[in-house]
């Protein structure tokens, strides 16, 4: 990474200038006139030579190419066996070796000017490689590769089997299990780097856009569809669309989840595009039924266009950098205000904060996700920071309250002991600021663990009221250890 730093900076600040501000020729003869270019006249002992040193025209030329390959391989996002890594690859192991063959005659200069081409040239092939083998990037890899196995076998094997041509049976199982493979996808660290971000975001939105289809289609199959071919002469037509549409469904999952290596985006909307202006020309006027029905198919192959425009997504778009978008903004407004109430509540108490903390829960609610996971992540986290205040206060509040009295037995005075140090637990673990390396996490760690164990000691001796309070109290210490890991997990847009 340091190397691709200080290429990015030559690159974009300052010219390569192949050890211009190095060398001191040292001669004083006076300099031919300078050429265009990165590098400068060059005068030797046995020189002159018109314009520039033959080794220095030809370390120009690679800085040329350099500068056409660099900003490739710094937004390259795929992975080692790809065709275009093994391009970018080949082509840099060719600049290497034709830096390699300059002939610098033995001048310190020459070599120092070779020296850094090379230098910018194997910063570019570790960069690249980095990326592609990174934890990250593999990691995304994987999920993407489960989430293609989840639906190759409920969705795409079946329909080219002849199965579920018509009926297109989703089970709720597999739309969870799409959904668990995208929330995993948007806590994927990457650690800002823009390669990873990319590959992020492009396996997120197809994951993403495939739980969409999924889930419509199961609200879709409650309805009483498709109508008898009696009802309406053009019943029939609206019902053969509808089978056509259902195989265009499981053919734009293959699509987005590369499965299906014939077709593409591009030709699936076309199909659908016509099946449209089919459907528009049908006169359906005299039969509200029949006007309902031609509607819901219309708004199916609406629902599929709109995610038909992924094939390009990440690659052509800055989607991916959330730092200037409107709603991570809006998102952050929101976790500044609740800092601000967490560090009143921490050192002063409770003042009346939950009503303003439940709207800022009602406007994290309103705020536009769009069709970007990690938003969607970033408010959910937002979301947490607000109901652990919140809860934090509820809990401050009911312990304030609390009058007992003396029959309450045993058990029950021993769960209100737990809530108790829970309370105090829980603040600390809002006040934490550090990471999970720290002594201080590890110490709140062992606390909160050992007041679960203290739960489960705890006999309610028959008694319903116990065995209630008991299990909230175990929720609540098992949120608040989540709380504390979703502090300390690192994750970034």
């Amino acid at each position: 990474a340091p190397m691709a730093v200080r290429w990015m900076c030559s690159l974009f600040r300052k010219p390569f200038d192949g050890g211009k501000r190095t060398m001191d020729h040292g001669s004083q003869q006076p300099q031919t006139q300078q050429t265009p270019g990165p590098f400068p006249g060059y005068t030797g002992p046995q020189g002159p030579y018109p314009g520039q040193h033959p080794a220095l025209l030809r370390l120009d030329e690679v800085q040329r190419e350099i500068v056409t390959l660099g900003p490739q391989v710094c937004s390259y996002s795929g992975l080692q066996s790809d065709r275009e890594y093994k391009r970018l690859e080949r082509e840099l192991t060719r600049l290497l070796l034709e830096v390699d063959k300059v002939e610098t005659e033995g001048r310190p200069e020459l070599q120092q000017a070779r020296k850094r081409a090379a230098g910018e040239v194997e910063g570019l092939l570790r960069y690249l490689e980095g990326n592609a083998t990174h934890p990250s990037r593999l990691a995304i890899e994987e999920l993407t590769q489960e989430a293609q196995r989840l639906l190759n076998e409920g969705v795409i094997g079946p329909f080219r089997q002849g199965q579920a041509q018509d009926a297109f049976e989703i089970s709720e199982e597999l739309v969870e299990a799409v959904q668990d493979v995208s929330m995993r996808l948007a806590q994927v660290k990457t650690g800002g780097s823009v390669p990873l971000r990319k590959a992020r975001y492009k396996a997120l939105t197809r994951v993403c856009a495939v739980q969409e289809i999924l889930e419509g289609r199961v609200r879709t199959h409650m309805l009483a569809l498709p109508l008898s071919d009696d009802t309406h002469e053009a019943v029939q037509r609206i019902n053969q669309v509808m089978a056509q549409v259902s195989g265009a469904r499981c053919q734009e999952v293959a699509l987005l989840m590369g499965l299906s290596g014939r077709d593409s985006c591009a030709h699936l909307a076309r199909i659908l595009t016509e099946l449209l202006v089919e459907l528009d020309a049908l006169d359906v006027s005299s039969n509200a039924a029949v006007r309902n029905y031609r509607k819901q198919v219309v708004e199916e192959i609406n629902g599929l266009l709109k995610h038909l425009d992924l094939e390009g997504e990440g690659e052509d778009t800055h989607r991916y950098d959330l730092a200037q978008n409107d709603s991570i903004r809006e998102i952050e407004a929101i976790r500044g205000h609740v800092s601000v109430l967490r560090e009143e509540v921490l050192r002063h108490g409770a003042a009346g904060q939950g009503t303003e903390l439940q709207g800022l829960l009602t406007h994290l609610d309103q705020v536009d996700t769009g069709r970007n996971p990690c938003i969607r992540e970033a408010r959910r986290r937002a979301v947490l920071e607000v109901q652990a205040l919140i809860t934090f206060l509820d809990l401050w509040e009911a312990l304030g309250r609390r009058n007992p009295g003396p029959d309450e037995p045993p058990p029950h005075v021993a769960v209100w002991r737990v809530l108790s140090s829970l309370c105090n637990l829980q603040a600390q673990v809002l006040g934490f600021d550090g990471k999970r390396a720290d002594k201080s996490y590890m110490v709140l760690e062992e606390l909160l663990t050992k007041q679960l164990l203290a739960l489960d000691a705890v006999d309610p001796q028959g008694d319903q009221g116990t065995k209630i309070a008991r299990k909230q109290a175990v929720k609540h210490a098992q949120n608040i250890l989540s709380y504390l890991d979703m502090k300390t997990d690192e994750w970034e847009y």
